[in-house]
């Protein structure tokens, strides 16, 4: 809300250290303690995530980036003051003004993938040597920048998806492998068992079968002992 109100500012200087210094001083009034450093890279970020979502179905967007209406809100209001100062005869220092306000966002988009995106930076910044004498060229020439920045998020983002699921199905063979290593040991140990209750119940029942005849054998003593005392 902050950036949004000093936006029309943000199109008249170049050099907007000092406007962020601002921010962050009107942050610590409301009780966030956030440097300039720290706003600005939060307004990458945003910057990033909402070029990203161009290409999104309007629901699945609502749910990703929840801040996606109030940017709309800002580069709108920034483009309607754009074509009413080309409408009322505006000097062509202003245009060219309001376009480097677009390319300073692009160039902190660059710092936020700066060594990872070598090839979306050069586009950039060709972009921004590019620009025609006619509003509408510049506004096609970032148009055109913006749709090859999105490009590259877009890949970055495949790429990073076909990664994670080469891991995940990497992870999921590791744990089959490792449940079908416990079910053979907990089979085997089953086995094992069994065959140990089977050799007890063998020598129990040998045991039984001693007892009886050590027990048939003494009656049999006993008996034979009886018969000849009488």
């Amino acid at each position: 809300m902050i950036r949004a109100e000093l936006d029309p500012t943000f199109m008249e200087k170049k050099r907007n250290k000092v406007l962020w210094e601002v921010i962050s001083n009107k942050m610590k009034e409301k009780g966030y303690n956030r440097s300039a450093e720290q706003c600005k890279c939060k307004w990458k970020n945003l910057f990033t995530r909402y070029k990203g979502c161009e290409t999104i179905e309007p629901e699945a967007m609502r749910q990703q980036f929840p801040f996606y209406n109030e940017l709309q809100t800002i580069f709108t209001s920034r483009m309607q003051r754009m074509l009413r100062a080309e409408a009322e005869g505006a000097a062509t220092g202003l245009k060219k003004k309001a376009v480097k306000l677009s390319s300073d966002d692009e160039d902190e988009n660059e710092e936020i993938i700066e060594g990872e995106k070598g090839g979306s930076r050069k586009k950039i910044k060709k972009a921004k040597t590019i620009g025609g004498t006619s509003s509408s060229g510049n506004i096609d020439s970032l148009k055109e920048c913006l749709e090859d920045f999105t490009k590259q998020q877009m890949q970055m983002e495949m790429q990073w998806r076909e990664v994670f699921e080469a891991r995940e199905n990497e992870r999921m063979m590791r744990e089959m492998e490792w449940r079908r290593t416990m079910n053979k040991l907990e089979n085997d140990r089953i086995v094992m068992e069994r065959r140990w209750r089977e050799r007890e119940e063998q020598r129990r029942v040998r045991e039984e079968a001693r007892a009886e005849r050590r027990d048939a054998l003494i009656t049999a003593l006993l008996n034979k002992l009886r018969r000849e005392d009488i």
